[in-house]
């Protein structure tokens, strides 16, 4: 077994790379005008995870500079996607809220890939995707604790 060849980490992390290129091209042809990907992150990681969260707790979890972060919730605020608040337990900062508009342009985006998946379905064999999900899942979970 090839477990320790740093070869198949990087292989299998390429892999996951040009899957999220190309994943990423689709989510943004669905998208209504003006908004790329990292605005349906944020939308996916608000209900995923509940809203209500400050712009410096989203930057960690996306892993990008609080400056990046706050010219994306400008954008989706310039949408009517999100609306930011006063934080009531820290007066300097705020906190951010997804509108009804914002659960409804991720709703509608979702479903808008639907023939994508469709056609994917048509091509690939659903059941390899249930069967690799778990260990996908356990590999991001395994990043995201050790990345602090």
């Amino acid at each position: 077994m090839r477990d320790s060849d740093p070869s198949v980490f990087f292989e299998v992390f390429n892999e996951i790379g040009i899957i999220e290129q190309l994943s990423r091209a689709i989510l943004e042809a669905r998208l209504p005008d003006g908004l790329i990907a990292p605005h349906f992150g944020v939308l996916n990681h608000l209900t995923r995870v509940s809203d209500g969260r400050t712009p410096m707790e989203m930057a960690r979890a996306f892993q990008v500079p609080k400056t990046t972060m706050t010219h994306t919730l400008k954008g989706l605020e310039q949408h009517g996607l999100v609306k930011t608040r006063p934080n009531p337990d820290d007066g300097r900062s705020k906190r951010v809220w997804l509108t009804d508009k914002g659960r409804d342009v991720r709703a509608e985006t979702i479903a808008g890939l639907g023939p994508d998946f469709a056609k994917l379905a048509e091509e690939f064999d659903v059941n390899q995707l249930v069967e690799i999900r778990p260990v996908l899942t356990a590999l991001r979970e395994y990043l995201d604790a050790a990345r602090d």
